[in-house]
C-alpha cells in the first residue's frame, strides 16, 4: 500500500501525462483498499477474508467532451496506454457544455484538515476472530436463541489521492474496523432472525463485541410469536436503524442531479417549509473520526458543515460542479465519485438532529401504534414520493411496546412524512447517516 504522500505524486503525474498528451484538462483519482474480515458460525472458523486493491481512475477533456478510464495496473506502460486510450476516447465523444473541472478560484487551497480517520491500528486475523467469536457466543448465551447465521469482525484502511490540472492535490488515509452478529430464535415454523452490528474508523470507538452479539439476540428473540395487526391509519415510530432511510430519501430528492433532470419530488420546494418546525437535518464532513468524514469533495473542493433543513425549511442542494451549471448555481462541496466516470453528489456524516423527548415520552400518548424496526424491499417513487415498504416490528398498545408483528405494508407520501416526523432525543453517531427515534402520524398500515 502507497502512503498518503506517495498516492498524491502518482496522481500527479498522470495528469501531467494527460495534458502532455493533449487534455486541455485532467482530474485523476486513486484509491486503494486494503481489509481482512473473519467470519464464524457455531463457534467454529468459517472464513477469512483479505483483499488489497489499488485503482487508478483518469478523467479527461478535450474542449467540452471528456472521456472517463480506470486501471488496476499502474504500471508506466499501462498508464501511458490508459491516456492515449483517453485522449482518443474524448475526441468521439459527444460534447457537454455543462462538463468540466470544478472552478479554480473555488478549490481547497493549504493542507487539508486532519479529521482524525486512520487510527494506524493493525489488527490481526487471530484478534479478529476472537471477538466474531465474543460477539456470537454473547447472541446464542441469550435464552431463546436457537440457531445462528454466524458472526463476523473486520479491519482494514483506505488511501484516497485526487489530483487535477489546474492545482488542486490532495490525499488521506481512513482506517475502518466492524463487528456483526446475526441470530435465529424460536423452532419450526415460528423462527425469527435478527442482528446487530457497529462500525468505527477507531478500533478504540467501537463497541464491545459482546454488547453487539447481545443485543443481536435480544431482537431476534422479542420478534417471536408475532401478532396480527389489523389494517388502518395510526402513528408509526422508526427505530433508528431503519429511520435512517427516510433521510436517505431526503438527500436523493435535493441532489443537483434530481433537480436538474426534475425528478424530484421536492423539485419546488427550496426556500419552503418541507419538515415541522424546529426539525434540522445536518450534513458535517468534519466531524473528527466520522465515518463520512473527508476534508475535499470528489473534484478538490473544500468541505463544510451544512444545516440543509433549518426550522424545518429546506435551505439548498448537494451540488456537484456540472449539476451547479446546470442550475445556475455553485457547486456546494458535496462531490463524490468512483474510479471511472463522473462525479455525482451526496452526503457525508448526514444527521437529523435530536428532539426534547425520549422515545418512551414520544410514544405516551399512541393508543395504538406501530413501531417499525425493519423495512423490506424498494417501493418508493423518487418522482412523486409515494412510499409503500414492506415491515416489522412491534406494537404499541396504550403507550408501551406490545406485541411484535410482521408481513405488514406501511405506506404514504414523503412530502406528508416529511412535514408529521417529530424526531426523540435518542440520537447517536453510528452510521454515516443517523436519526433518533422519529414519530410520523398518519401512515397507513396494511396488516393480515
Amino acid at each position: 500500500m502507497l502512503t498518503v504522500a506517495e498516492a498524491q505524486s502518482r496522481v500527479h503525474d498522470l495528469v501531467t501525462s494527460a495534458t502532455r498528451a493533449g487534455a486541455d484538462a485532467a482530474d485523476v483519482l486513486y484509491v486503494c483498499n486494503e481489509s481482512t474480515s473473519v467470519s464464524v458460525r457455531l463457534g467454529d472458523l468459517e472464513d477469512v477474508e483479505r483483499s488489497e486493491g489499488e485503482t487508478i481512475g483518469l478523467r479527461l477533456f478535450v474542449g467540452s467532451r471528456s472521456a472517463s478510464v480506470s486501471s488496476s495496473d499502474l504500471s508506466r506502460d499501462a498508464l501511458s496506454t490508459l491516456v492515449e486510450r483517453a485522449v482518443a476516447m474524448a475526441r468521439e465523444a459527444p460534447e457537454d457544455r455543462f462538463s468540466g473541472l470544478a472552478p479554480a478560484d473555488r478549490l481547497l487551497a493549504g493542507a487539508a484538515l486532519d479529521l482524525d480517520g486512520d487510527d494506524g491500528a493493525a489488527v490481526a486475523p487471530e484478534d479478529l476472530r476472537a471477538r466474531a467469536l465474543v460477539a456470537e457466543q454473547a447472541a446464542r448465551g441469550v435464552a431463546g436463541v436457537t440457531n445462528s447465521e454466524g458472526a463476523s469482525a473486520s479491519a482494514g484502511r483506505t488511501i484516497i489521492a485526487l489530483a487535477t490540472s489546474h492545482g488542486f492535490a490532495g490525499g488521506y488515509a481512513t482506517s475502518g474496523h466492524g463487528c456483526s452478529a446475526s441470530v435465529i430464535a424460536g423452532e419450526g415454523a415460528g423462527m425469527q432472525r435478527d442482528y446487530a452490528y457497529r462500525s468505527a474508523r477507531h478500533l478504540a470507538d467501537l463497541e464491545a463485541a459482546e454488547t453487539i452479539g447481545r443485543r443481536a439476540g435480544e431482537r431476534a428473540v422479542a420478534r417471536l410469536n408475532p401478532a396480527k395487526l389489523s389494517s388502518g391509519t395510526m402513528p408509526i415510530l422508526f427505530d433508528p436503524r431503519v429511520g435512517a432511510s427516510l433521510l436517505g430519501h431526503f438527500s436523493g430528492a435535493i441532489t443537483g442531479s434530481s433537480i436538474a433532470r426534475r425528478t424530484s419530488f421536492l423539485l419546488e420546494m427550496l426556500g419552503k417549509q418541507v419538515f415541522a418546525k424546529g426539525v434540522s437535518i445536518v450534513d458535517d464532513p468534519l466531524r473528527p473520526r466520522g465515518l463520512g468524514s473527508k476534508p475535499f469533495d470528489g473534484e478538490g473542493l473544500p468541505t463544510a458543515r451544512r444545516e440543509l433543513v433549518a426550522d424545518g425549511v429546506l435551505t439548498g442542494w448537494l451540488l456537484d460542479s456540472a449539476s451547479a451549471r446546470q442550475l445556475g448555481l455553485a457547486p456546494t462541496g458535496n462531490a463524490q465519485r468512483g474510479i471511472g466516470g463522473p462525479p455525482g453528489a451526496g452526503t457525508t456524516n448526514f444527521y437529523l438532529a435530536p428532539g426534547t423527548l425520549a422515545p418512551a415520552e414520544l410514544m405516551a400518548d399512541v393508543k395504538r401504534g406501530l413501531f417499525v424496526t425493519e423495512l423490506i424491499g424498494h417501493g418508493v417513487n423518487p418522482v412523486t414520493g409515494d412510499y409503500s415498504r414492506g415491515a416489522a416490528g412491534f406494537l404499541i398498545e396504550d403507550g408501551e411496546i406490545a406485541a411484535s408483528v410482521a408481513e405488514i405494508t406501511i405506506a404514504g407520501n414523503l412530502r406528508d412524512m416529511f412535514a408529521a416526523i417529530v424526531p426523540a432525543n435518542d440520537l447517536r453517531f453510528e452510521r454515516a447517516t443517523d436519526v433518533p427515534t422519529l414519530r410520523i402520524d398518519g401512515m397507513t398500515v396494511a396488516g393480515a
